[in-house]
C-alpha cells in the first residue's frame, strides 16, 4: 500500500487541515492563558485550587467564592477535559500520522504520549485532592509533556501542509 503524506494532499484539503490546526491551537492557547490567569502556573496556587477548602475570597462584583472547586465540580472538569482532550489528540494525532518529516519511534511517541498524559494529568489531580499534595508534581510533568507534544505535532503538520511541496 502506498503511503499518503500531508504534502501530497490537494490544496483545498491542506487549507482545511491547516486552518483546523490553527483554530484548535488558538483554543488550546486560550485554555493555557486561563490556567495562567487562575493559577499563575504556581504549584501552591494549583494545589490550593485542587484541595477542597471552605476559605472564601472576594472576586469581581463583591461576590465571595472559594478558590477551590467542590468535588463535584472537580470531577465534572476532569470528565470534560479527558473526553475533550481525547478527541483533540485523536484528530491531531490522526493528521500528524500522515506527516513525512518525523517517523518511527518519535512519530508514535508524539501520537500516543498526549493521550497517556491526559489520563495521568487529570488522574493526578484526583491524587492531589484525595491522597496527597505530592501528586502535583505528576500533574505538572505530565501536563508539560502533553502540551509540548501537542505543539510539536501541530507545528510539524503545519510546516508540511504549507511549506513542503511534492517532488
Amino acid at each position: 500500500m502506498k503511503e499518503i503524506y500531508l504534502y501530497q494532499l490537494n490544496k483545498e484539503l491542506k487549507l482545511f487541515l491547516g486552518i483546523f490546526l490553527i483554530v484548535l491551537s488558538i483554543g488550546i492557547s486560550i485554555g493555557l492563558v486561563y490556567l495562567y490567569n487562575t493559577t499563575s502556573f504556581s504549584k501552591s496556587v494549583t494545589t490550593e485550587r485542587l484541595i477542597e477548602s471552605n476559605k472564601k475570597i472576594e472576586e469581581d462584583f463583591g461576590i465571595n467564592e472559594s478558590p477551590s472547586r467542590s468535588t463535584g465540580e472537580l470531577l465534572m472538569t476532569i470528565h470534560n477535559h479527558i473526553i475533550g482532550f481525547s478527541f483533540i489528540f485523536f484528530f491531531v494525532g490522526g493528521i500528524f500520522y500522515f506527516n513525512s518529516i518525523v517517523g518511527g519511534f518519535w512519530k508514535m511517541f508524539l501520537i500516543i504520549e498526549p493521550l497517556l498524559s491526559t489520563a495521568i494529568s487529570f488522574g493526578s489531580m484526583l491524587g492531589v485532592r484525595f491522597i496527597g499534595e505530592i501528586f502535583i508534581y505528576l500533574t505538572i510533568i505530565s501536563a508539560t509533556l502533553l502540551y509540548l507534544s501537542y505543539f510539536i505535532m501541530v507545528s510539524i503538520s503545519i510546516i508540511e501542509l504549507t511549506l513542503k511541496r511534492p517532488v
